[in-house]
């Protein structure tokens, strides 16, 4: 299990409060020391769709210039921004281990991943 994010991130706290609360371990990516790769946001894109991955509604987008917002029209573009401004990712990008990517915090989300995980120890 592996969680993308941002550590001082309000929702990565909450996300990563969740893991421990429930024991569950993970290896933690911090993008703003780690960055984040053309092939990783490929990956993503793949299951989750890049405009998911552009958090719009977010601090980093709206201090964008109008410019900027309007130019990100593909994923290439959308990609480029993500890398040289990681904080525009939406976060946590959680890499479940069964090949599943989950965007954000969703307890009903982690909730049915607990289950599954659950089920596999037994």
């Amino acid at each position: 299990m592996k969680i993308y994010g941002i550590p001082n991130c309000n929702t990565v706290k909450k996300t990563l409060d969740w893991f421990r609360l429930h024991e569950i371990d993970f290896d933690f990516h911090d993008f703003k020391k780690l960055g984040v790769d053309q092939l990783k946001l490929e990956e993503w894109s793949e299951q989750l769709g890049w405009e998911a991955l552009l958090n719009k509604r977010g601090t980093t987008w709206k201090m964008l210039s109008a410019e900027i917002q309007n130019s990100i029209t593909s994923k290439d573009s959308a990609f480029k921004l993500m890398q040289e401004k990681v904080s525009v990712i939406k976060r946590p990008v959680i890499e479940t281990g069964s090949g599943s990517v989950l965007l954000g915090f969703n307890e009903e989300q982690l909730g049915e991943l607990l289950i599954k995980l659950k089920r596999n120890i037994k």
